[in-house]
């Protein structure tokens, strides 16, 4: 394969995720599907619910999962399209209103870009940005309940809109961690509106629809109604929880606790018939532990049902709860447990699927990207290749660079025990250290 060609028409996402870092490059083909061409997963270690807790080691998953990715598609890239998630995550509803100075033209894009504008100007609590500014309906002189103005005359227009923001720091780390590896970030997206983009078909938004979202350290939800994203929200709850309870239920270490849940996890006890016995073995010639699959199923029921709760408020707090004709999209790694879509609709009352992220891909899709662990990632990709086509992001071919001789000096000050700075840190340090005079 022809190694490090340029292809412009080929997006790369990432989902920094807080159990795995994925990396997927692909392209729209001529029929309008996406098209994989390839994926690179490695475990994640330095985010903490959602959020890059250590930059270093996740720096590390983010080298390593777009080097399998470059070295699987043979094409180089510099542009990646990235996600955010976290507790810090919050939602709100704003009104914009605009008086057009000419009522003899249509209402355009522009003054819709207009009214976004204007949001982004709100007063924030101190560290917080906005992240998305998606607008909900809009009224024209007072004609209300319009979905698209655009060609529409009139001369006051106001909107309401949906304003996700998030911390500051939060963002900055996750550009910071992209950048020490070498990308640059296209835009940033909010995880729970990318597994949206993957997941859902028209027919749900319109219906009305909540998708969850479990992931390792957060579960993502977002709900739609007449198309339109109508609340989101991140709870620092997932799977690494429902791990932990396992370890302390079971008396287990983690890493035995996980391939318990993934092996024999059950979200539902009473779907478990045949009791069998799980038989660990000891640590280092101990007895081994036995563990009984509906105990296990047990505790696993019970964290499932805590996370359902905090769904179940969400969407309460919306103000949906009666307007969900399609019910519950589960997605994401908590997704996988055994009968949780069934617990789902018991604790809920609302019809339940799990979402698998195969709606937009091309035919001949690789088998193991049917699995609602890849969803945030091929939502990412679906809006990285959105944006290229309205033209917000630019790929440009990277340029030969020759080194400067200021980064040549720079380097090697670099390889001589660090930056000036550091240098200069470590002689003050010294220096203070030194022994004391005999005269004090």
């Amino acid at each position: 394969m022809e190694t490090n060609a340029f292809r412009p028409d080929v997006v790369v996402a990432l989902d920094i995720g807080t159990t795995k870092v994925c990396a997927i490059a692909g392209r729209r083909n001529e029929y309008g599907k996406l098209e994989i061409l390839g994926v690179g997963k490695v475990d994640s270690e330095g985010v903490l619910r959602g959020v890059v807790s250590n930059i270093e080691k996740t720096v590390n998953a983010i080298s390593d999962a777009i080097g399998i990715v470059r070295r699987s598609t043979g094409v180089d890239f510099k542009v990646v399209h990235v996600g955010i998630a976290g507790q810090h995550i919050k939602s709100l509803q704003h009104r914009g209103i605009l008086t057009r100075d000419n009522d003899h033209t249509e209402i355009s894009q522009r003054d819709i870009d207009r009214l976004i504008t204007d949001m982004h100007k709100l007063v924030l609590p101190p560290g917080d940005k906005i992240l998305h500014v998606i607008p909900q309906e809009y009224t024209v002189d007072n004609e209300q309940g319009i979905l698209d103005p655009i060609g529409m005359s009139g001369i006051r227009m106001e909107a309401n809109f949906h304003i996700i923001t998030g911390q500051i720091t939060a963002s900055n780390n996750i550009h910071r961690c992209v950048e020490r590896s070498g990308m640059r970030v296209a835009n940033m997206t909010l995880e729970p509106i990318a597994s949206a983009a993957a997941v859902l078909s028209e027919e749900e938004k319109e219906a009305g629809v909540a998708l969850v979202d479990i992931g390792g350290g957060t579960t993502d939800i977002t709900i739609f109604q007449d198309g339109i994203i109508r609340h989101t929200a991140v709870v620092p709850f997932g799977g690494n929880v429902i791990t932990k309870d396992i370890k302390d239920g079971c008396n287990v270490m983690v890493q035995q606790a996980e391939k318990l849940k993934v092996k024999f996890g059950s979200a539902m006890s009473e779907e478990v018939y045949d009791n069998r016995i799980i038989t660990i073995p000891g640590l280092k010639g101990r007895d081994p532990k036995e563990i009984s699959e509906k105990n296990l199923a047990r505790i696993i029921q019970a964290r499932v049902e805590e996370i359902l709760d905090y769904v179940v408020w969400e969407i309460r707090r919306s103000g949906y709860e009666r307007k969900l004709i399609g019910g519950i999209v589960l997605t994401g790694g908590g997704a996988l447990l055994n009968h949780i879509d069934k617990l789902s609709e018991y604790h809920t009352g609302l019809p339940t699927r799990i979402g698998i992220p195969i709606e937009h891909l091309a035919h001949g899709y690789n088998e193991q990207l049917s699995n609602p662990i890849f969803a945030t990632a091929i939502g990412l990709l679906l809006k990285g290749i959105e944006d290229l086509e309205a033209g917000k992001v630019r790929i440009e071919a990277p340029p030969v660079q020759e080194k400067q001789p200021s980064q040549i000096e720079e380097e090697e000050t670099a390889m001589a025990g660090g930056k000036w700075y550091e240098q200069l840190f470590r002689k003050t340090k010294e220096w203070f250290e030194a022994e004391p005079d005999s005269e004090f």
